[in-house]
């Protein structure tokens, strides 16, 4: 297994870095160039800065068996696809069950962007130490599953 993070705002790099420490698994973070991380446990690949950029190349690192933490449901599907685990920032794993139906919402939140005129809808709550305690129980899960060797 190798993690691999879509680094741009994701909240939950610390705690990633140090359970992979803990448990001696490899780490790449992906940021473009208008993000500024240097790290001595992990691997960091600035990415040039384009619409998508650290997306797709994340999704070309990607393997099966691999983990990607990530926000963006298009990079989740397109990483599923290549037989990787997907988890949210939040704690939830995508899934080829849920994926689907959240590339919907997500059109159709984008299509009610366009025709409200607003650029954004209300945005998340403001992270909490449970949010990360979610996330934190959710990768040990899928890291523990997978060095006990029951990968899916």
């Amino acid at each position: 297994m190798h993690i691999l993070i879509d680094g741009d705002a994701c909240p939950v790099v610390p705690i990633i870095d140090r359970v992979a420490q803990e448990k001696g698994i490899p780490v790449t973070l992906l940021i473009d160039t208008n993000h500024v991380f240097a790290s001595d446990t992990m691997e960091v690949k600035v990415i040039g800065a384009g619409r998508d950029a650290v997306d797709f190349a994340l999704v070309n690192l990607t393997q099966k068996g691999d983990l990607v933490i990530t926000q963006d449901y298009g990079v989740a599907a397109m990483a599923l696809a290549k037989g990787a685990r997907v988890l949210h920032q939040s704690g939830k794993e995508f899934t080829d069950e849920n994926i689907d139906g959240l590339l919907h919402d997500r059109y159709l939140h984008a299509k009610e962007r366009r025709t409200s005129g607003k650029h954004h809808l209300k945005g998340p709550a403001k992270r909490t130490p449970d949010d990360n305690a979610r996330f934190e129980a959710a990768l040990l899960k899928i890291v523990n599953k997978n060095s006990s060797g029951n990968n899916p």
